[in-house]
């Protein structure tokens, strides 16, 4: 056990979607929740709490010794800029301990109303290396969490380098998408991820199609869809990489798992403290897949294994796995028991197809040769009687997989854990009681977990007793009378400094400890002061508007064909955004020589071991760098007046509002492109409040839905598990993801080997140039995919059309269809 590291630098963090999810948090050995309020937070669709509840919930939560950190991990609009000001001004009147932040352009706001409330950077800023720490840095944030892709070494490495404490999932589901780059519910439903509206599409059944051909592949159809991530094994490494925060995923789960999986975590935390490396118990490790499961990895925590991420055959959460069927006889079901089972639960019975209706209900009777079997059973060769009606016996098959999806005597269990009139906890006192005759009986009453100190004194002076002395035992009966409060006093934290046979009345001692108390507990729940300030939102709102007399067109291409078709139309300036960045001094020199200029693309992810990818973009020498990720940003500022190279700012950086356009200019980018999740309204309203004429707006294109360390590639089409032994699959073959309409939406590969979905239809917003023209924007960028050279050079010359006026956005877009097969619908920016 490293000897630096102390029990009380390891904070566990738990997950509350409502009121019992909290306390069971807390009863539980929670040293910090996270919750939502009714809006701007990632889980729209749990209960959430009402910014009117913020002083309550923070008062119960520091009674207990518990923070309180609020979700603000979304994108936040330009005409929401003033309802986000006002619940900042809400959880700083509360005495919120953070709010965990996503948008960077609301880090801007929060810093202008207050120098000191603390920020933590959400994982949905896609944190994953140390230059991207170092970019939160001139803002203060607190603490980030890190992107759930970082292995261990990587978060060791992060903390050693950038010295900001870490926060680490440990526990729950998993996103296949990089949290903050997934537009995948946005682009098919107008739901966004970035907007706590996730509509879950990975957990969709996907056809796999390899160089156009579909692939067999039996049961496996769920292609994008992780098993739940559990490090409970693995606790001790994480303390030991430099995590500070174990932070449990689950604000749509039930109480019930809150409880179950916060207890084994505190369990396994406490074990290593205590010098006890011992491994979670199989009872454990059954007792948290139980509560929620759709089986169990340590995701990318040991290293990226693409082999053991997913399942395939299920999106669901599943339970224990009990054995399979055996045999159908009469009544009941002969099955081949692996874990426990009993009369009561829960069970379904998996037939390979989880889009079928699936039998289950709960367990009757369980029989052996016949005979009634009492109490739990644990492994070999069982009937199962199911209840009356529950299932179908002519639906279950001989080899089904079965799988205990409720076990109620482990919920009552959890549930008598935080359903109690009783405090969960209690902290000692420490009490110093001093008196002579003839003045007053003085007490000092101590809190040491909070640093805390009362003093009472009583109401009437001091007497000689005639008989029963004040002593010790007497004094230590009345003040040790906390049932019902969070303290408990011990005899030895009760010292005595009395002069003479002193008395007091028993009610007067029952008064100072009901005082001491309640004061403490009010200075204990007391709000946290913050600084703050009354601001504006529109305070920084560009006065004078640049408007760009001729707009660029620019375009980006993703092969060297397409690089070279689109440097000979009237393109003003070429984007390269290559799989392989190697081909990039190709890309830089095709460019020069038709005297045109281009940028090179920085990956979307930016790991520690991956600055040799930024210093061969700039030794390419290119006219600018698109930056797609705040540690190149960061990476690339830190060297600009070696370098001198203009830096544009790309989609992935999420800018939603006219603040984070400022946050990133004033860091030292030329342009920024906004977030791909603006609507319509949205996109006119950020280029109203900021300098169009440094925005570039993206409209045409393929949106990139899914981008994901996940490797379809190696997973489906290798024996190997990660990039070194894969064999490389992805330069010889293409894939495609077709879903449930028959569309197919390609894969492409990375520099660092991550996967980017892309949706199978390209989207114009030609539509809305006038607008956008109106307002001064100053660039206009169309995307190409797979397209050929010759279309390639016709989409470009459609465009240009348009920016001149000769044709107008509707006449684009109705072209691009009747000539693409697969057609063009208007994408993100129509809502």
């Amino acid at each position: 056990m490293g000897t630096h590291i102390k029990r009380e630098d390891i904070e566990l963090l738990a997950p509350a979607g409502n009121w019992d999810c909290l306390k069971a948090a807390v009863a539980n050995g929670a040293n910090a929740v996270y919750f939502g309020v009714e809006k701007f937070n990632a889980r729209a669709r749990a209960e959430n709490f009402t910014m009117d509840e913020l002083p309550e919930i923070m008062s119960y939560l520091h009674l207990y010794g518990v923070k309180g950190f609020l979700t603000f991990n979304i994108l936040v609009f330009e005409n929401e800029l003033e309802d986000a000001r006002q619940l900042i001004d809400a959880c700083i009147q509360a005495g919120v301990d953070a709010v965990i932040v996503q948008d960077l352009g609301l880090v801007k706001l929060i810093r202008e109303i207050s120098p000191d409330f603390p920020i933590h950077g959400s994982t949905q800023m896609t944190i994953t290396s140390p230059e991207a720490v170092e970019f939160t840095k001139p803002y203060d944030m607190e603490r980030v969490v890190l992107g759930r892709e970082n292995s261990l070494k990587e978060i060791k490495t992060i903390g050693d380098k950038a010295k900001l404490p870490m926060e680490v999932f440990v526990h729950g589901a998993l996103c296949v998408s990089y949290s903050g780059q997934c537009l995948t519910s946005e682009m098919w439903g107008g739901r966004s991820a970035n907007r706590g509206e996730c509509a879950q599409a990975c957990r969709l059944p996907y056809d796999l199609i390899v160089d156009g051909q579909r692939k067999e592949m039996g049961n496996i159809a769920y292609l994008l869809s992780p098993k739940d991530l559990a490090a409970l094994d693995i606790v001790p490494e994480l303390i030991e990489a430099g995590v500070t925060s174990f932070k449990i995923e689950g604000r749509l789960k039930s109480p019930e798992y809150v409880a179950n999986v916060v207890s084994k975590y505190r369990t396994a935390i406490d074990r290593y403290f205590e010098g006890k490396n011992t491994a979670p118990s199989k009872e454990e490790l059954r007792e948290l897949q139980q509560s929620f499961s759709r089986g169990f990895t340590h995701g990318f925590l040991q290293g990226t294994n693409n082999k053991t991420l997913l399942d395939g055959s299920f999106p669901k959460s599943r339970g224990v796995y009990l054995g399979t069927v055996k045999k159908i006889v009469n009544h009941s079901i002969l099955v081949e028991l692996e874990s426990p089972l009993k009369r009561g639960d829960g069970i379904v019975f998996d037939a390979g197809d989880p889009t079928q209706k699936e039998e289950g209900g709960r367990v009757y009777d369980i029989l052996n040769r016949g005979t009634k079997v009492e109490g739990t059973v644990e492994k070999g060769l069982y009937e199962i009687v199911m209840g009356r009606n529950d299932v179908k016996l002519g639906r279950i098959h001989v080899g089904d997989r079965v799988w205990k999806t409720n076990d109620p005597e482990l919920d009552k269990r959890l549930r008598k854990s935080f359903e109690t009139v009783k405090p969960y906890h209690t902290q000692p006192l420490q009490v110093h009681v001093t008196g002579r005759i003839g003045e007053a009986l003085v007490t000092t009453w101590v809190d040491p977990e909070f640093n805390l100190a009362v003093t009472i004194r009583s109401e009437r002076q001091l007497e000689e007793a005639i008989k029963r002395p004040l002593t010790h035992e007497t004094l230590f009966d009345q003040f040790n009378r906390l049932g019902g409060t969070v303290y408990h006093l011990e005899a030895d934290d009760l010292t005595l400094e009395l002069e003479g046979n002193l008395i007091v009345p028993v009610s007067e001692l029952n008064r100072m400890r009901r005082d001491a108390v309640d004061e403490l507990i009010r200075l204990r729940t007391k709000a946290r002061p913050y600084v703050k300030r009354d601001v504006n939102v529109l305070d920084d709102v560009p006065a004078n508007r640049t408007i760009t007399a001729k707009p660029n067109l620019t375009a980006l291409c993703r092969s060297l064909e397409q690089l070279e078709a689109a440097a000979q139309t009237e393109v003003d300036f070429l984007y390269a955004d290559f799989e392989f960045v190697k081909q990039y001094p190709k890309a830089v020199e095709i460019a020069h020589r038709y005297n045109k200029k281009i940028a090179l693309a920085t990956m979307r992810i930016h790991m520690p071991d991956e600055n040799g990818v930024l210093e061969l973009i700039a030794r390419s020498k290119p006219d600018a760098i698109l930056i797609r990720n705040t540690g190149a940003l960061y990476y690339y500022l830190s060297r600009q007046q070696e370098l001198n190279i203009p830096l544009i700012g790309d989609f992935s950086l999420n800018v939603a509002n006219h603040k984070a356009v400022s946050l990133f200019l004033e860091s030292g980018l030329e342009q920024v492109t906004p977030s791909y999740d603006l609507n319509i309204q949205q996109m006119l309203d950020l280029l109203q409040h900021s300098d169009a004429s440094r925005l570039e707006v993206v409209i045409h294109q393929h949106m990139p839905m899914f981008h994901t360390e996940h490797c379809v590639y190696c997973t489906f089409l290798s024996e190997g598990t990660d990039h070194t032994n894969c064999g490389t699959p992805c330069e010889t073959s293409r894939i495609s993801l077709e879903d449930r309409v028959g569309f197919s939406h390609p894969v492409r590969v990375d520099t660092g080997c991550r996967n980017t979905v892309y949706n199978a239809i390209d989207q114009s917003g030609a539509e809305y140039l006038p607008e956008f023209k109106k307002l001064g924007v100053g660039s206009y960028r169309v995307e190409f995919l797979e397209e050929e050279p010759r279309r390639v050079q016709e989409v470009i010359a459609l465009y240009g059309k348009a920016l001149r006026g000769e044709v107008s956005g509707t006449k684009v877009w109705k072209t691009l269809k009747a000539t693409n097969q697969l057609g063009v619908t208007r994408g993100q920016l129509t809502k």
